[in-house]
């Protein structure tokens, strides 16, 4: 018998194109609404939540009592732990590991982006000013980084080779990350805000971590701070730190996730100069959705051979 694979997915989504390669013995049933898989789900073992929301993800996992694993191609979780997913003896794994690098990149970038001053360039370029300004060198700054996972640890790579001095927080400082250039593990967030100058937030979302950046830490950065987030929205309390730009608490933000998505179009975020704003687009590459595919597709070579599977999420945990 076939293995039966339920694919919450928009109809005509091209990327589903690469589902054709795995060839006989797995039935891939498509759909974007619970009832598309009223006949499929009793028997399906595996759910690839490829698009979907909560509601309808919740309506057809309880149709699917046969379920053993399933799959969400985004990195951050939290929008599926719902309780019966936590309930059941059901695995979940998500695609981390596919967008760090790109999302190193962006966190670099925006460093260069403050570091240089690039929005002064530009603004004189209109202008056509000729406006020559001492610019500030990452080499010898202090990057500090929350969340010290594959996204984290690949910042801290680029940080390291541009000779930044490297700092980290993670939920288990003690543990050991194998990599012999490791940065230091502060003991407390308070001691990574006060002594970073560029704080990068790469952590998952967990009732831990939301609003791990509010007030109280923003005041204890230096004035000439710049934050950066990318990884979880509610990592930051977003109107705390709207405060803090508009009073210059810290000198800027770079920020790919947001509280709110998409951004309203009165929030005070866009209307200020020492902002970047990504519309959480810093890890949409070229072939990001083919990456995260190949990665569910590994994983279902691994579940039918009976192997272990990769990025596999403490559920209790929530990464």
């Amino acid at each position: 018998m076939a293995l039966t694979v339920l694919v919450l997915a928009q109809p005509g989504d091209k990327t589903l194109s690469a589902l054709d390669s795995v060839g006989v013995g797995v039935d891939f049933v498509v759909g974007h609404r619970a009832e598309d898989f009223a006949d499929a789900a009793p028997r399906a073992e595996v759910l690839l939540a490829w698009s979907s929301d909560r509601a309808t993800l919740e309506k057809v996992f309880a149709a699917a009592p046969r379920l053993r694993w399933v799959h969400s191609w985004a990195a951050g979780v939290e929008w599926l732990l719902f309780p019966a997913l936590l309930e059941r003896d059901v695995v979940l794994t998500n695609t981390r590991g596919v967008y760090g690098d790109s999302l190193a990149e962006f966190a670099l970038g925006a460093m260069l982006y403050f570091a240089k001053d690039l929005a002064r360039m530009k603004a004189s370029q209109r202008a056509r000013r000729w406006d020559p300004f001492d610019v500030q060198m990452l080499r010898g700054a202090t990057l500090g980084i929350a969340g010290y996972g594959d996204i984290g640890r690949r910042v801290a790579a680029l940080g390291a080779g541009v000779g930044m001095k490297l700092l980290a927080l993670r939920r288990r400082p003690t543990q050991s990350t194998g990599d012999p250039s490791a940065p230091e593990m502060v003991p407390s967030k308070r001691a990574l805000c006060e002594r970073s100058d560029y704080l990068v937030l790469a952590a998952p979302l967990t009732p831990e971590t939301r609003h791990l950046i509010g007030k109280d830490e923003l005041d204890g950065m230096r004035p000439g701070a710049v934050l950066i987030n990318m990884g979880r929205g509610a990592l930051v309390d977003q109107t705390a730190l709207v405060s803090a730009l508009q009073r210059g608490a810290i000198r800027g933000a770079a920020l790919d996730v947001f509280e709110t998505e998409p951004l309203p179009a009165d929030d005070p975020l866009y209307g200020l100069d020492n902002v970047l704003l990504s519309p959480h687009t810093a890890d949409h590459t070229a072939t990001w959705r083919e990456e995260a595919m190949c990665g569910f597709l590994e994983n279902l070579r691994r579940f039918r051979a009976g192997e272990p599977l990769d990025h596999v999420v403490d559920k209790t945990r929530g990464y």
